[in-house]
């Protein structure tokens, strides 16, 4: 009898397990929004895995779970997830997602895929254009620097100001090239048409900060937002470090920053500047004299949405210095003396970066 009663208990058990993993697979795979019909973009590079698939698909809010999406398409035998570019809607389960994918959505082999990476300057987005289309280095530096196209730019996004016209700027859409993954159609897509696409990026990444009541205007936190992308390596510390900057700021202070020196002289990071070149006056060098509670002129790269996040939400703290050591390790001090001492100390452990 007893066992008998052990039986049916476990396969009540059993029932209720099957009855709460088919719950849990319908709520997995169901639509995230069954009313929304607003189409969302998804751009699949040639190589990606179904891991990354998984992760960029959760991060666009189109499916549950990352994990789920590996087991289903594994469970499905869906064996290619074809790269392109898609249209999906968070009123797709998970089977037409899915579906969609290993389809292909106006697959084309002769797309052409392009990754623009976080922290990189105009120029360096110039090389890959240049790499991997049709148009030259010079055709990508001299569109950015039209002033009709600048022109017409300016009165298509609201973020674009005539600030970007200031003659002493370098490259006028510095910093507002949204970095990531793109896809276009093959090598001849133009040099207006990828900038284009980037643009129309970067302002939805900017549409949350429209509201934001600051002192500042959008291009000035854009170039914060590229200091603190070469200066920080991750959220914290940018945060960190822009609080750093804005206490410089409210003080009158230079920024003294060295990576607007070596963006100022156009030369990369890869050794020690001297003394007199830190010192030289340029709109961009906020060590250089003349640049007193100011900010450069302009941003010294294109910088990641979590620099543009750090430079409008800053940590609150009363530090005044900071200072990296080659492994990355950043230190706060309050004053010059401490600044100073603790450089020294880098450096007698061996762990200056230079």
């Amino acid at each position: 009898m007893a066992k008998k009663n052990i039986l049916i208990i476990l396969l009540v058990l059993l029932g209720f397990s099957l009855i709460g993993l088919f719950i849990i697979y319908q709520v997995l795979s169901s639509p995230m929004d069954k009313s929304s019909n607003a189409d969302i973009e998804v751009v699949i590079p040639s190589g990606m895995t179904t891991k990354n698939i998984s992760k960029l698909l959760e991060n666009k809010n189109l499916i549950r779970s990352g994990t789920f999406f590996r087991i289903y398409v594994k469970l499905n035998n869906i064996s290619s997830l074809k790269a392109s570019t898609y249209t999906l809607k968070k009123s797709m389960n998970l089977m037409e997602i899915c579906k969609t994918l290993e389809q292909g959505n106006h697959y084309n082999k002769d797309n052409v895929t392009i990754t623009f990476k976080e922290g990189q300057a105009f120029t360096q987005y110039a090389e890959e254009i240049a790499m991997r289309t049709n148009n030259k280095y010079e055709d990508v530096i001299s569109l950015g620097k039209d002033n009709t196209y600048l022109q017409k730019v300016i009165a298509k996004y609201s973020f674009l100001t005539e600030e970007i016209l200031n003659p002493n700027i370098y490259y006028p859409l510095e910093g507002y090239l949204a970095p990531n993954t793109y896809q276009f159609k093959n090598k001849s897509v133009t040099v207006e048409e990828i900038f284009e696409v980037m643009l129309n990026q970067t302002e939805k990444e900017l549409k949350k900060y429209e509201q934001v009541g600051n002192k500042y205007t959008i291009h000035q936190y854009l170039t914060l937002a590229s200091m603190l992308e070469q200066e920080g390596t991750n959220k914290t510390n940018r945060k960190e470090i822009a609080g750093v900057f804005y206490n410089r700021l409210q003080k009158g202070m230079n920024l003294g920053s060295d990576v607007t020196t070596y963006y100022a002289l156009q030369v990369p990071m890869t050794s020690d500047l001297t003394t007199t070149q830190f010192n030289k006056a340029n709109p961009y060098n906020t060590r250089g004299p003349g640049m007193e509670g100011k900010l450069p002129i302009g941003p010294i790269c294109n910088p990641s949405i979590v620099s543009i996040e750090s430079s409008f939400s800053p940590s609150e703290n009363d530090y005044l210095y900071f200072v990296a050591d080659k492994k990355g390790k950043i230190y706060y001090t309050k004053t010059n003396e401490e600044h100073l001492q603790k450089v020294q100390e880098i450096k007698d452990k061996g762990d200056w970066i230079w």
